[in-house]
């Protein structure tokens, strides 16, 4: 009897909707053919033309407000000095490496200090791509656990694996900055810091690091000029 009621009621249903939909068939049409336009049509046009000049206006602003993280570049040139004057010392490699992560921990006071000098915005208010500049900056913290494996498994190759760390993150900058430094330092360093870090001594490599780390900065100092022009 309920199976009965059920199927009845569903067959009342089918009708109705027939019925509506054969004297509203003009709204109908012109609801799909709008919505159609709203969901494939629009996103289309944008992306292609003016979604597209938008992303890259957030970027160029984000790379002028934030110049291009030049603050984060010069104070790893400082952090680099201090791992060299720990690798130039008679300590044992771990006590070596123990200094070099303390140095570490100073790189954001560093360049928090040195945005404030150079007037750098780090908050970036109303451009939505300032949140990532901060996030590829945190996923560093998540290589680092790469690093304090080699720490306690081979100490002796820990500056190379850091050396590689502590640049290989920066690539997804050379896309938010629109700079070809990031780019090409991003892969660059790595490649050298194994090769340097397999066959010399590891004050060596801090030695090149504290001069890479420099060119970079006079690099990128030379980009943000450009976007001032």
């Amino acid at each position: 009897m309920f199976c009965c009621y059920v199927k009845g009621l569903a067959h009342c249903e089918l009708a109705f909707f027939r019925q509506w939909t054969a004297d509203h068939r003009q709204e109908v049409l012109g609801f799909s053919n709008l919505r159609f336009l709203v969901i494939f049509e629009l996103p289309t046009r944008l992306s292609t033309q003016e979604m597209t000049m938008e992303l890259d206006n957030l970027r160029t602003d984000c790379a002028r407000r934030q110049k291009k993280g030049l603050h984060f570049i010069l104070a790893s040139v400082l952090i680099w000095g201090l791992i060299l004057a720990a690798h130039l010392t008679g300590l044992p490699t771990e006590q070596k490496n123990l200094i070099t992560f303390c140095c570490s921990a100073v790189l954001f006071p560093v360049s928090w200090g040195l945005s404030k000098a150079l007037g750098i915005d780090l908050e970036g208010k109303g451009n939505p791509l300032s949140k990532a500049g901060l996030l590829f900056s945190l996923n560093q913290l998540l290589y680092i656990l790469i690093v304090m494996w080699v720490f306690a498994a081979v100490p002796e190759k820990m500056l190379m694996v850091y050396a590689m760390v502590f640049v290989a993150h920066l690539m997804p900058f050379s896309w938010l900055y629109r700079s070809r430094s990031y780019l090409v330092l991003s892969i660059v360093i790595p490649v050298l810091s194994l090769i340097v870090g397999l066959f010399l001594p590891p004050y060596l490599l801090a030695v090149i690091m504290v001069v890479i780390e420099a060119l970079f900065s006079v690099c990128l100092h030379l980009e943000v000029k450009r976007l001032d022009v």
